[in-house]
This record gives C-alpha cells, sequence and structure tokens, in this order.
C-alpha cells in the first residue's frame, strides 16, 4: 500500500538533532489520517548522520534514506527526495527542527480546503542576529520586485505541496534549482501559514553567509533579467557622467585654466568608474553565462551511493518485485 503522506528532510553533518528530530516527526506521522513515510536525504554528512539513518529504517519501517555519493547541496537534496517521494501529499523541512513539524497537521487542513500548496511564512526570527534579519528582509523584498512570479516574502523550503505539484517540477528539466521559486511559477491554489521561527535545536549553522548569498543569486538570476538590464543602465549612466565629465573638463580649460581638477586626478577617477562599470556588466553576464554553462553539460543531478527504504519492501513476496519497486523509484533519474 502506498503511502498517503510523504516528509522529505535533507541531511548534512546532523547526529545531534536525528533522533530528537525523528522523535517530533514520528508523533506528528502517527496522528495523521493515512500511512505516511519519512524520506531523509543524506547530503554527504561526514559524521555519524548516516549510520543514524540504517538504524531509523530497521527500526521504522516508514523511514526511507537516500544517501548521496558526495555533497551536493540542499536544494538537490529536496529535489532528489521529490523524485523519490510515493505520497499525494508531500511536506518538505528542514532537519534544524527550526520549521515546527507540529505544524504539519494544520498544512494538511489547508490541503483539504482546496489548496495546492501550502507554505510556511515567518513572522519573526527568535535569536537570530540583526544582520542575517536585516540581510534576509532586504532579499526576499527585492527578489519580489525583480522577479517574475509573485515569490512570497518571509518563506523558506519548509511547505506542503500536493502530487499534482511534485509531478510538474519533477518534469522540469532545469539544474539550477531554487524550490521556493519554481513551486510559486507553477501556479495553482496556494495560501501562507505564519509562524515563528525557533533557533536552532542544535550542533552549527549549515546554511553559512556565503551560502545563503550563493543561494540568494541563484533565486534572483533564476527568476529575474532585470539584473542584465542593470547593467544596461549602468552603461547609459556611465556615458552621461562621461559627457558631462567632458564638458566640465572643458569649462575648467577655457575659464579656470589653474584649476586642479583638469590634470591626472580627473582622469584616473574616469577610468576607475568606467572600469568598474565594464566589470560588473562582465560579472552579470557571467553569472547568466554560468547558468547556460551548467545546462548544457546536463550530468545527473546527483549520484547515490545507497538507497534505503524503497525497494526492500517486507510486503514483496519475491525478489523480482523488489527489483521492479527499486526501478520505480529511480525511473525517474534518467531525466536529469
Amino acid at each position: 500500500m502506498l503511502p498517503k503522506y510523504s516528509l522529505i528532510v535533507p541531511i548534512y553533518n546532523e547526529e545531534e538533532i536525528i533522533p530528537e528530530l525523528y522523535r517530533r516527526l514520528s508523533a506528528v506521522m502517527n496522528r495523521l489520517d493515512g500511512l505516511a513515510e519519512l524520506i531523509l536525504i543524506n547530503d554527504g554528512s561526514r559524521d555519524r548522520s548516516l549510520q543514524l539513518l540504517r538504524e531509523l529504517h530497521q527500526k521504522d519501517p516508514r523511514i526511507c534514506y537516500l544517501s548521496f555519493a558526495r555533497n551536493f547541496g540542499h536544494q538537490i537534496a529536496v529535489t532528489a527526495g521529490l523524485n523519490f517521494v510515493r505520497g499525494q501529499v508531500i511536506i518538505i523541512l528542514d532537519a534544524d527542527l527550526q520549521d515546527p513539524p507540529e505544524l504539519i497537521p494544520d498544512m494538511i487542513e489547508k490541503w483539504r480546503q482546496g489548496y495546492q500548496v501550502v507554505y510556511a511564512q515567518r513572522t519573526q526570527r527568535l535569536k537570530e542576529g540583526w544582520f542575517k534579519r536585516f540581510t534576509a528582509y532586504s532579499f526576499y523584498r527585492v527578489l519580489k520586485k525583480l522577479a517574475d512570479v509573485e515569490i512570497p516574502t518571509d518563506t523558506g523550503d519548509f511547505c506542503l505541496m500536493d502530487r499534482q505539484i511534485v509531478d510538474i517540477l519533477n518534469s522540469m528539466p532545469e539544474r539550477t534549482r531554487y524550490i521556493r521559486g519554481l513551486r510559486s511559477w507553477v501556479g495553482f491554489q496556494q495560501t501562507a501559514i505564519r509562524f515563528e521561527r525557533n533557533p536552532r535545536f542544535a550542533g552549527e549553522v549549515k546554511y553559512t553567509f556565503s551560502k545563503s548569498l550563493a543561494l540568494a543569486i541563484n533565486g534572483l538570476v533564476s527568476f529575474s533579467i532585470v539584473p542584465l538590464r542593470l547593467s544596461t543602465y549602468l552603461g547609459l549612466v556611465a556615458a552621461a557622467a562621461a559627457i558631462l565629465m567632458a564638458l566640465l573638463v572643458l569649462y575648467w580649460r577655457l575659464f579656470v585654466p589653474h584649476s586642479p581638477l583638469t590634470g591626472f586626478t580627473i582622469i584616473l577617477m574616469a577610468i576607475f568608474f568606467l572600469g568598474s562599470v565594464q566589470l560588473v556588466s562582465v560579472g552579470i553576464l557571467g553569472e547568466y553565462i554560468g547558468r547556460i554553462y551548467e545546462e548544457v553539460k546536463a550530468r545527473p543531478l546527483y549520484t547515490l551511493a545507497e538507497v534505503g527504504g524503497f525497494y526492500d519492501n517486507s510486503n514483496s513476496t519475491n525478489n523480482s518485485d523488489k527489483l521492479d519497486n527499486f526501478q520505480d523509484a529511480t525511473q525517474n533519474l534518467d531525466k536529469y
């Protein structure tokens, strides 16, 4: 019997959190009105995370796990989980327990009301520094202004999606994935559930500033061409500034012959100004060309070193049934 609910949780060096994560998720799964599976994706962890996932799988048949051959990143781990889900209702949440599992029944209630995407929207970030709050607040509002689609502010990957939405996401061939943007692009009936984001339960923060910045750039470049237009605008501003500076130099030469601004200083300023505009424009163009380069290589999104729980079902009566289940679970990988 296929599960009705599928929960996806990426794991990266979370050995301190996995026991508590399982305890809270198991309590939620026990209260659901149908069978549930929990898909844990080991994203190349270097601690005991994979060993704990194996032990949980042996203890609870509802636990399935995927183990990458190396670290491929959070968004790819979520994508792998989406490739393997078997439920009608799919919930994505992070392993650090900043996304409260106890919110899942409320999200399911919204799904019963007809919404096909229910995303969790943060009203407050508890015990986070001002710099983190400021940069996150600014990014989401800049992205909302510049993106081609309406991407809700203050939302992460914590969401519920109907099977129809997941099938559409799995059919998308793009490789540089920004899940929260893709689910907005799909459309359909979507709504929010607001919550206060708790601090991390244990362990170190995995999304450092550099990773958060890379994700922000990825989201902006994936859903907006405004940066390309910005380079054009910068070029026009630079051209206007160059004309103005030429007129000023001519004025100073004619009417203020001893002005120090007509010498080496103003020439150096002009060179630095035009050079910076050129470098910014080349950098913006390089971001988009890099995306094209990644797409045309057409490498697999990820490589799996180990799979547990998808094909070794105790209800299977022979090895051929197990093999068929495994092939069905991995069929979507050929697309990527």
